[in-house]
């Protein structure tokens, strides 16, 4: 599960995707087993024409084919699969074409709504593309008019994937595997966005038209005490609230609600989509203009605009029956509306630091 925001270090240095590293593993196997040749490094060409040299780990005979493996190296990134061996187990086969497997720690889909059909192994479209285009040019180089069966695993992908959103989208036995470029940019957070995407997919696709939008795991517990969604319609946005409001004009849904701690709320209030500490901040002068618009007096004014948090902020409001979490969920909606579809009925939730709803609208 996602907590509500851990403070990164600033971002270095960009890594590989788990797709590069299934392409290099499996191109060097399937190298192997054409010419004899154990590669050390196996060169790939990225979806962008990057020419990326990667360090493999092994690269031997198996008793019906070959295996290669590479270390992923997500560079700076705080992907859970950083320092995990990516392996490809590759056979030939009579037939021409590539065959995907998913082996040990790779997943497989049970859900409809992604990209890959039900029972294919999750490996995402790209990366199959990478690998048929490099072992397809490899063949020809060699003249095999064969075919491949590539599996793919990751070790220890099993476990890892406990902490992804792949036993909630249905993905089933371990990773994905992932990549659009090939590259992994440093705190980009393009797969997590991915992933938004991907649980309101599968939620529709499953028949869920009411889903919960919300920041970590106590809203999400807020939501699921309030109206008894599973999993399934928990959207766990972190601070990508963008990611979801955008995302309805091209998956709506007839109902959804984001729910978050106050202080981030106050944010997207104020007009922000992104709501991690690096990228916007609570403003506490909005807050008490806000709060005066509602009976505030000067004190409590003065007293919102000198609090050390928004939580403060609005505790300070509500022992005066000043209904600031209301207000500051109206400003969230009213931001939210102007995103969504009209036919997607819009709510917001905030709660407090004991996951207690302190603020609704609707």
């Amino acid at each position: 599960m996602r907590q509500e925001t851990p403070e990164q270090p600033a971002p270095l240095r960009s890594g590989y995707t788990t797709g590069s590293c299934a392409t290099a593993t499996s191109l060097a196997a399937a190298r192997l087993l054409l010419t004899g040749i154990v590669s050390e490094v196996a060169e790939i060409v990225l979806p962008k024409g990057q020419h990326v040299p990667m360090p493999l780990v092994f690269c031997r005979l198996t008793a019906d084919g070959a295996e290669a493996g590479t270390v992923k190296d997500a560079g700076d990134d705080p992907d859970v699969t950083h320092g995990a061996i990516v392996f490809a187990r590759v056979r030939l086969l009579a037939e021409p074409g590539v065959i995907f497997r998913a082996g040990p720690g790779v997943g497989t889909v049970t859900r409809a709504g992604l990209t890959l059909p039900v029972g294919e192994p999750a490996i995402n479209p790209v990366p199959r593309k990478m690998m048929t285009e490099h072992l397809t040019e490899l063949a020809a180089e060699h003249g095999y008019t064969g075919g491949f069966e590539v599996t793919i695993g990751v070790e220890g992908g099993e476990e890892l994937a406990l902490k992804t959103m792949n036993p909630r989208l249905g993905i089933l036995g371990g990773l994905s595997i992932l990549g659009t470029t090939g590259i992994v940019r440093p705190f980009s957070c393009s797969a997590y966005i991915a992933s938004i995407h991907q649980g309101i997919d599968v939620a529709r696709a499953n028949g869920y038209m009411h889903l919960a939008a919300c920041t970590g795991n106590a809203s999400e517990d807020a939501m699921r005490a309030h109206y008894g969604l599973p999993d399934i319609a928990l959207i766990e946005m972190g601070d990508f609230v963008g990611a979801v409001l955008k995302h309805m004009k091209r998956a709506p849904v007839e109902r959804l609600s984001v729910c978050g701690g106050f202080g981030k709320l106050s944010k997207l209030a104020a007009g922000h989509l992104d709501l991690h500490s690096r990228n916007s901040s609570i403003d506490l002068e909005r807050l008490a203009t806000w709060a005066a618009e509602c009976g505030a007096d000067d004190a409590l004014q003065a007293a919102i605009l000198a609090a050390n948090t928004s939580q403060q902020a609005v505790a300070l409001a509500h022992a005066q029956h000043v209904p600031l979490g209301d207000i500051v969920c109206r400003h969230a909606l009213a931001v939210a509306r102007d995103i969504v579809p009209p036919q997607v009925a819009v709510e917001m939730f905030a709660i407090d630091r004991q996951g207690n709803l302190i603020g609704a609208a609707r």
